[in-house]
């Protein structure tokens, strides 16, 4: 699809990767309609850029950002699934002083399920049913994943959630491909971000240190790979990692 033909929403896109995907999709031309839990920020976004709050994890608030895009837009044939949170920690921990033993809480892993699959799913559902239900063709969903879905040291939630997601981009390409609707996905490593510059120090040096192009990766890097799924219509059903030959 050409980029000025887009009508498209970003979840977590307040700020961070969400805010660069839609400021780069407003300069190509698309019509962009953004949607973050933090939504004094949304007002830092470029003008000419639809903005509402949104909980992705809610789902009755999810079903309404839709339906209010599409109305905003004209129309809907696009999603970038960007939103996700982090609430890192191990499954279960002993503490090599006291020998106190501590476990992920229900609470860590509900809310990381909760945002970065279930809400990436529900927004999945909704934009595809009002596409189906408008007869709006082509359309095409990106996915954010992350390398983190191999297996992440202290990251249970979240390599669940995004794991999931990556599987999902396989499952719902071919469930929506009837409806001339592509599916894809970026896995990002690590990337500049209010999220990871809230990392321990430590953890994210030694991050960096294995990252074989020596930097962490930047916005424009993970642009670059989501315009190819939205631009490329022979590509459908596959994860992108942009993560500069990081491992996990």
């Amino acid at each position: 699809m050409k980029l000025s033909d887009l009508k498209i929403i970003i979840t977590g896109g307040a700020q961070g990767m969400g805010a660069y995907f839609a400021t780069k999709l407003l300069e190509a031309g698309a019509q962009v309609a953004v949607g973050d839990v933090k939504d004094e920020l949304l007002a830092q976004l470029p003008a000419g850029i639809h903005r509402r709050k949104l909980d992705v994890s809610n789902e009755a608030d999810v079903v309404a950002f839709v339906a209010w895009a599409n109305e905003q837009m004209g129309g809907l044939n696009g999603l970038v699934n960007n939103a996700g949170i982090l609430r890192d920690g191990l499954l279960v921990k002993k503490d090599r002083a006291t020998g106190a033993v501590t476990k992920l809480t229900t609470e860590q892993w509900n809310a990381v399920i909760g945002v970065n699959l279930t809400g990436a799913t529900w927004m999945v559902r909704e934009v595809v049913a009002k596409m189906v239900e408008t007869e709006q063709k082509p359309g095409v969903i990106v996915n954010i994943s992350s390398i983190a879905r191999h297996g992440n040291r202290g990251q249970s939630n979240y390599t669940a959630a995004k794991a999931a997601l990556a599987a999902n981009t396989v499952t719902w390409s071919k469930e929506f491909a009837a409806f001339g609707i592509r599916v894809g996905a970026v896995a990002p490593g690590m990337i500049e971000t209010p999220m990871t510059q809230g990392m321990n120090q430590k953890a994210r040096d030694a991050l960096v240190a294995a990252i074989p192009v020596g930097r962490v990766g930047v916005p424009e890097d993970i642009w670059l790979g989501v315009k190819f799924v939205l631009e490329c219509d022979y590509f459908n059903g596959r994860t992108i990692d942009v993560d500069g030959g990081l491992s996990m």
